[in-house]
């Protein structure tokens, strides 16, 4: 089913934009909850072929530190080191935990067995 588009609606858009270009379907913000979380890139080209790139780190991005990097040299490196460590808390100090973070029901030592 078209949505049909009203005289008034069709004087406000731009000259610029093609008459087949239909963008009455499109979602805002589809991809913002992503890149939040997530982070994203950012790159400037300049006029003599360079750039410049800086990474938006999101809210779920952990980083290193460069000493700590040294140890571990990708992700599995790193949550086998942070599943090992959460295997010597106390049991009831880690029910404590889950409960306080919402009660999720998951044994982080189910991973160890790997």
């Amino acid at each position: 089913m078209k949505k049909k588009i009203s005289p008034r609606s069709v004087a406000n858009i731009d000259d610029d934009i093609r008459a087949e270009y239909d963008f009455s379907g499109g979602v805002r913000g589809k991809y913002a909850q992503i890149l939040k979380e997530e982070g994203y890139t950012i790159r400037v080209y300049r006029r003599d072929g360079t750039f410049t790139e800086k990474r938006v780190l999101g809210e779920k991005t952990i980083t290193l530190e460069p000493d700590v990097r040294e140890y571990f040299p990708d992700s599995k490196a790193v949550n086998r080191a942070l599943r090992t460590l959460i295997s010597l808390i106390p049991d009831k100090r880690r029910a404590a935990t889950k409960k306080a973070a919402g009660g999720r029901k998951t044994d982080s030592r189910k991973h160890l067995k790997a």
